[in-house]
């Protein structure tokens, strides 16, 4: 019998968070974890051919070799640009400062 690793897949939505925990066979790998998960059925706007993912916040591919204790995470698009949001909020301070 192959030995079995310890894993949790987290997936955030601005209202909930979830924290699945999984047994895997040692060797599995991130898209394995995806589809045991059972995130993908339930929100089908997760795509794994072309979402991001990552181990403990670093960027993964489908393919990674997981590890006892890793944190798959699956990443939402960002709504704002975060560059934007900072040039608006600065002007914002600065104006605030003017008036």
């Amino acid at each position: 019998m192959s030995e079995q690793i310890n894993i949790q897949v987290c997936y955030a939505l601005p209202e909930q968070q979830h924290i699945i925990r999984l047994k895997l066979a040692e060797g599995a790998v991130l898209k394995e974890a995806l589809e045991q998960s059972g995130l993908l059925e339930k929100y089908p706007e997760i795509n794994p051919e072309q979402g991001k993912f990552g181990i403990f916040g670093k960027l993964s591919k489908l393919d990674a070799v997981l590890h006892e204790g890793d944190r798959v995470e699956i990443y939402r698009p960002l709504i704002a640009d975060p560059k934007e949001s900072r040039r608006k909020r600065s002007e914002e301070v600065k104006a605030e400062k003017q008036a």
